[in-house]
């Protein structure tokens, strides 16, 4: 007799995930109709390559691009409207079941990826807008593909939801203060103004998608597939508009960019894994730690750059958005391969 395809998922999915998918970059969740895993790898091979090809697209074409800038903070707040209609209370929920391992992962978060911005500007002497772009995303909240390249890795994918729902939902209060601290002797920061957009593009809309989906559950069910591909053709118009944006500069900085963005995530991804490991968070644990820091909503981080310093700080986050989906993908199917 044929079982399920869903019966071969990891007891944790099936017993935490059953109703939905799991979050891509922004994008859907794992399903527990049997197609959760195809799906999950689908996205987290597609993704990287959508994105590169916008950026491509961008720094080839950026006439195609005049006067979309404008249009990112909405388009972010798409992507962050389909993460909070896919969210349901069990997220929440699980907050509560394990406080010390989410604020855990919520004080790594904030504390370990914007001090290496910091370092690493530093170290590698950036010019001052790359300087702040580079901490800036630092300074965001988690990235949300860091849920599904969790599960693809064998971690713990409740505890990666928890961080990665109340990483963005503190953003307000802790991205621009953050920032002002650690990008002020670069750039001028104004960090009230920059909680606003916050607000705006990330908060309000999230919120929105929650309320949607407990008042229009069952119609909300039936979208749920189409929105990984929502979110994912989303971000990568915004990359596209980004990198259009200061197409002159990256023929000249890329190389810098590539080197701190590669070192910003490679360390963010190890600190993480180490902060699990020394709060005795377990295998599962840890590896999902080593994604909720690792990985940034860079999607946020090229808005607010735009937004408020310039279209060459939001280099770094555009470089950002394609490698931590390479490195995650990498990593994942590495420690994946290592738990067998």
């Amino acid at each position: 007799m044929h079982r399920p395809a869903h019966r071969a998922l990891p007891r944790t999915v099936r017993t935490e995930r059953t109703e939905r998918t799991d979050r891509t970059d922004g994008t859907g969740h794992l399903g527990g109709d049997g197609t959760g895993d195809r799906s999950a790898r689908r996205a987290v091979t597609v993704f990287p390559v959508l994105v590169l090809l916008a950026g491509a697209l961008g720094l080839l074409l950026p006439g195609s691009f005049t006067g979309w800038s404008e249009a990112v903070p909405y388009l972010l707040g798409v992507v962050m409207f389909c993460m909070g209609i896919t969210m349901t209370p069990e997220d929440f929920r699980g907050v509560v079941k394990r406080p010390w391992a989410v604020a855990l992962g919520l004080v790594a978060h904030y504390v370990i990826m914007p001090g290496l911005g910091w370092a690493i500007a530093h170290l590698l002497d950036l010019p001052p807008q790359l300087a702040a772009g580079v901490i800036l995303v630092g300074c965001a909240p988690s990235g949300t593909a860091s849920n599904v390249v969790t599960y693809l890795a064998r971690g713990d994918v409740a505890l990666s939801v928890s961080v990665a729902t109340v990483s963005t939902l503190v953003a307000p209060l802790v991205t621009p203060p953050l920032t002002l601290l650690l990008a002020g002797a670069y750039l001028p920061v104004d960090a009230g103004s920059m909680v606003t957009d916050i607000l705006k593009t990330v908060l309000l809309p999230v919120l929105a998608g929650v309320v949607v989906r407990l008042l229009a559950g069952r119609y909300v069910q039936r979208a749920l597939p189409a929105l990984p591909w929502l979110s994912a053709l989303t971000i990568a118009v915004i990359v596209a508009v980004v990198v259009a944006g200061s197409a002159d500069a990256i023929k000249s900085a890329a190389g810098l960019v590539i080197v701190a963005v590669v070192l910003h995530n490679g360390l963010g991804l190890a600190l993480g894994y180490g902060a699990g490991r020394l709060g005795r968070l377990g295998e599962p644990g840890s590896r999902a730690m080593a994604f909720e820091v690792g990985m940034q909503n860079s999607g946020l981080a090229a808005s607010l750059a735009t937004a408020h310093f310039s279209p060459l700080a939001a280099l770094p986050a555009a470089v950002f958005s394609v490698w931590h989906n390479v490195s995650g993908a990498v990593v994942a199917a590495w420690l994946s391969r290592r738990g067998r």
